[in-house]
């Protein structure tokens, strides 16, 4: 059975980041996903997970809004 690559493990991660500012860790030797830009560079998988838990505070779905905010 063949690994999936983004299940943590050794080797290094990206941290990378879309225009709504969602954040994911991805492995350097994928393409990246269109619309996805890199913020963080050969990162271990703990350094890269702490790196997004404290550059993204806002862990809602894009384009939701804040209960009780009128569109």
């Amino acid at each position: 059975m063949i690994a999936n690559p983004l299940d943590p493990g050794d080797g290094t991660w990206l941290v990378v980041v879309n225009d709504a500012g969602q954040h994911a860790l991805w492995r350097p030797f994928l393409d990246m996903p269109p619309g996805w830009r890199v913020v963080l560079r050969d990162a271990d998988h703990d350094a890269a997970l702490d790196y997004v838990e404290r550059n993204w505070t806002a862990l809602q779905p894009a384009g939701h809004s804040e209960p009780g905010a009128t569109r």
